[in-house]
């Protein structure tokens, strides 16, 4: 596994190992020792994964403290633009935000440590996104930050979206607690 530093602070772009035959591929998703040796958390205490049609835009989630979670997430079918967003007053990358295609061809993975935002938006036909979090869901802390409130011009005029998350403040609104 390649893990590369981005902009964001903790925030890592992770090329998996892969190998390919006739048969098809497999891809080494996760290994303990290697998150730890770069003091990346490596206790992950759930899974998700979520199903979306192209247009779909889902975000920009995140969990409140004292349930925030650190994040890995990777397609494993069709294409997705991730977009991460600093909400950590002290970051210097604070309100800043970095986009990546992550697909079932490139197999690259996102790190997100506590305290970053995370959304995407559908590009292919049917995409699927696989999530492991470092704290269980806790319906109390779940929120998000308005997909359109941070500058960001997303690749859709028309997204389809859950009421639940239109319905998140703006990021201008939001007191951050990270």
């Amino acid at each position: 596994m390649e893990f590369i530093k981005q902009h964001i602070k903790g925030l890592y772009l992770i090329k998996p190992f892969q190998a390919e035959d006739d048969r098809g591929s497999f891809v080494k998703t996760f290994h303990a020792g290697e998150f730890k040796d770069h003091k990346l958390e490596y206790e992950f205490e759930e899974s998700f994964y979520s199903e979306s049609v192209k247009g779909a835009i889902r975000g920009m989630h995140f969990q409140t403290p004292p349930h925030d979670h650190a994040k890995l997430v990777f397609a494993v079918q069709g294409q997705v633009l991730d977009v991460v967003l600093d909400l950590r007053k002290k970051s210097p990358t604070y309100k800043q935000f970095r986009t990546y295609q992550l697909d079932d061809v490139n197999k690259a993975m996102l790190y997100l440590p506590s305290g970053l935002a995370h959304g995407f938006c559908a590009l292919s036909e049917k995409a699927t996104l696989f999530y492991f979090t470092s704290t269980v869901h806790n319906k109390e802390h779940d929120t998000g930050i308005r997909y359109d409130s941070f500058g960001f011009q997303w690749p859709v005029k028309h997204p389809i979206m859950s009421e639940r998350d239109l319905s998140f403040e703006r990021l201008e609104d939001f007191d951050s607690p990270f």
